[in-house]
């Protein structure tokens, strides 16, 4: 099953995902913070990245940056969580790097489905 990186500083939504991703039967490395992350990237091998905007340390903005700039990380699958919904909000994680987005609150369940569609299509 696919490895996953789940970037979050809030512990309680950490532990959910984890809890959430691990049922379905993926592998899971979580991280606190935007550098942690990026540290995490760098010396694994993930399938999935699933970050958090507002970190702290580095953004989720910046992380992306960093990764797309690195050889052989550049193309790592990123899902970028945001409290922002807006369609201007979208588009800048987009444009940023990211490979998708979801909004804050979202179900565990509609993320596991799209962590199936990002890693299956």
């Amino acid at each position: 099953m696919a490895k996953l990186l789940v970037a979050e500083d809030e512990s309680a939504l950490r532990m959910l995902l984890s809890d959430t991703l691990e049922d379905e039967g993926y592998e899971t490395d979580l991280a606190c913070d935007g550098e942690e992350a990026l540290n995490m990237i760098l010396s694994g091998a993930y399938d999935l990245v699933i970050l958090d905007n507002m970190m702290p340390k580095l953004t989720g903005y910046e992380v992306i940056e960093k990764v797309r700039n690195l050889p052989g990380k550049e193309r790592v699958k990123i899902l970028m969580l945001t409290a922002k919904s807006q369609q201007t909000e979208r588009d800048k994680v987009l444009l940023a790097g990211a490979d998708d987005f979801m909004s804050k609150p979202f179900s565990p369940f509609a993320l596991v489905e799209k962590i199936g569609e990002m890693l299956n299509g």
